[in-house]
């Protein structure tokens, strides 16, 4: 049994601006999968080689797989379709699959518009890839594959989709295997070294707006933090990685379990520095661990403040004000942490004053980076579910954060393009000029800002910076010039799906009617919506992050059972929003799996 894992060659001048990231779903699939016996696994990666279709082709050939799976995000999935495509298009007989986020939730889509794919995999991959290749090598495909849970498939005219897979309670029993990668390709320009992204945790126990990670997983569930410590030893030992991100949402968000990370990683003095994502709220509830994190190797965190008008921190369910986010910032700075402040640009009521107040808060602020996106609405998001009717663009390839898919009332696509990169070069250029060559006292630190700086003059210098190239942008005077291309004959033919509708309905009411009431708000009444969706915070801080009810159904879902909690667990489920001791809750939460596993 033979397979074939496909990174689809699809490039939009976002992250990849840093140096070419190592594909984590490889490791931890290609290592699921060789722990139960499917050891034949080959790794493709179109997109840092950057393969044409031919190259790719000629390599599949040589292959001859069984079976070849790619995955997608919203933007690539073009190129993955037409990556299964062209494995179908060598052997009739190949078994395509697609995984991923968009083709979770978009899968009558994806079959659609792409008939020659087998199996869409629905969320969390490794049990039900596992599943699906077993049937393949038993000779049971595809006759029985309507018995594999979490995949949906065409038949005919019909498009079906069997039962969810339940998630995956023992995150620890998926050991990545990262030698399938071959680690020379995947380099962090900052600081020239080997980059990896592991993940501590899966999922993510808040309902942001915007995002559909909480979806997609379904489950918060942290791993043994010594065990991923293990996981990053073997990196650095034998990949040569001196440096990693970790992948997840909000690593933070278990304070316990990112203690005793550090407290491992410090005690293992390995010789790597890394970086994470995380909220403005925890960084002002660890402000007397900052030195701590320092000293076990975080260098970097991209603070997600997301926007400088409150408005917007109140659409996105965002429980920060403007006065914290500086604070945070202030905060990192004085204890030697790079910090990396997030703004959404180009809402409906973008104006060109107020990509100005950005920029200038953004110079109060005085992080050490900045980027600004562009608001992308998922397809697959509750936000999407509101503001359909205002989308004009279906081409699901400039879904990147640098194309400015939602065009503001106020303002034209091109000249939103065009302030933003104003504010960049602004920005980039005092720090350039004024920032970083004058930092003192952290050779570390200093050395990190100027490696930056050279991954961003690379990326503008070869004009793949925000996809500027392909825009054909060079700069304000040359505004007429700018085309984004959009491919109009891309119709939004089939509505997206929830991963499993029994999921959506299990939500509690309150938690859809807030967040629909703050999106009905914002788009009924502009800026009196602050008022309106401060009520409706959903997402991180405060003295208390998650209702009872919310962290019930959290919990549930994950048991797949609808018995009503004990208030020992429920008092036990509480505790870490106050960042008390969290082994009550990890009591609480084996009890339960233990309960519904009976």
């Amino acid at each position: 049994m033979r397979i074939v894992l496909v990174q689809p060659n699809y490039h939009s001048g976002g992250a990849e601006v840093a140096g070419n990231w190592s594909p984590a779903w490889v490791a931890y699939l290609a290592g699921y999968l060789k722990a139960r016996g499917y050891d034949d696994i080959r790794f493709i990666d179109a997109m840092t080689d950057e393969l044409t279709e031919e190259q790719l082709r000629e390599q599949l050939v040589a292959a001859k797989p069984d079976i070849v799976g790619t995955t997608a995000n919203t933007p690539a999935i073009y190129r993955a379709e037409r990556v299964l495509q062209i494995a179908k298009e060598i052997d009739p007989d190949v078994v395509t699959v697609l995984g991923g986020i968009h083709g979770t939730f978009m899968y009558q889509q994806v079959l659609y518009e792409a008939p020659w794919i087998d199996a869409v995999v629905r969320g969390e991959g490794e049990v039900i890839f596992y599943n699906l290749v077993r049937a393949v090598a038993e000779g049971t495909w595809p006759d029985a594959r309507g018995q594999v849970k979490g995949i949906a498939y065409g038949e005919g005219s019909k498009i079906l989709a069997t039962q969810a897979e339940p998630p995956i309670h023992d995150v620890d029993d998926i050991v990545a295997d990262w030698s399938v990668l071959e680690w020379d390709k995947y380099i962090y320009i900052p600081m020239n070294t080997r980059v990896a992204t592991p993940n501590m945790a899966r999922g993510c126990p808040f309902t942001c707006s915007f995002c559909s990670q909480w979806k997609f997983w379904r489950d918060y569930r942290v791993r043994d933090p010594k065990a991923v410590v293990d996981e990053i030893e073997v990196l650095v030992r034998e990949h040569k990685v001196g440096f990693f991100i970790l992948a997840d949402e909000e690593p933070t968000i278990n304070k316990k379990a990112f203690v005793a990370f550090c407290q491992e990683l410090k005690d293992r003095k390995l010789p790597v520095l890394w970086g994470i994502n995380t909220r403005v709220t925890d960084v002002l509830r660890d402000e007397d661990l900052l030195p701590f994190y320092r000293e076990a190797g975080l260098v970097h965190i991209s603070l997600g403040t997301e926007a400088a008008a409150q408005l917007n921190l109140d659409l996105f369910h965002k429980e920060t004000t403007i006065g914290e986010n500086k604070k945070a910032i202030d905060l990192l700075r004085a204890n030697g942490i790079v910090t990396e402040a997030q703004f959404i640009v180009g809402l409906e009521n973008e104006t060109v004053e107020t990509l100005e107040e950005t920029y200038q808060m953004c110079n109060d602020w005085n992080p050490d980076m900045a980027n600004w996106s562009m608001f992308t609405p998922w397809p697959f998001s509750d936000l999407y579910r509101e503001m359909g009717d205002k989308v004009e663009v279906f081409d699901f390839e400039k879904y990147n954060f640098v194309t400015p898919i939602m065009k503001p009332k106020a303002m034209d696509r091109v000249q939103l393009l065009d302030r933003v990169m104003a504010n960049y070069r602004r920005f980039y250029m005092k720090k350039a000029l004024w920032g970083y060559l004058f930092v003192r006292g952290d050779p570390v630190r200093r050395s990190y800002l100027l490696g930056c700086l050279k991954a961003f003059l690379l990326s503008a210098m070869k004009r793949r910076f925000y996809d500027l190239g392909r825009a054909g942008y060079w700069g304000p005077q040359a505004l007429k010039k700018v085309s984004f291309k959009f491919d109009s004959s891309r119709k939004l033919e089939k509505a997206p799906e929830d991963i499993e509708t029994d999921s959506w309905k299990a939500a509690p009411a309150r938690k859809k009617e807030e967040i629909e009431a703050g999106i009905k708000a914002y788009l009924e009444s502009g800026q009196s919506a602050t008022q309106s969706a401060s009520k409706v915070m959903a997402c991180g801080g405060g003295n208390q992050q998650m209702a009872e009810e919310d962290m019930a159904a959290t919990m549930l879902a994950c048991g797949g059972t609808d018995r009503q909690l004990t208030e020992h667990e429920m008092t036990a489920a509480m505790k870490p929003c106050a960042s008390a001791d969290a082994e009550e809750v990890e009591e609480a939460i084996k009890a339960r799996a233990h309960t519904a596993a009976q």
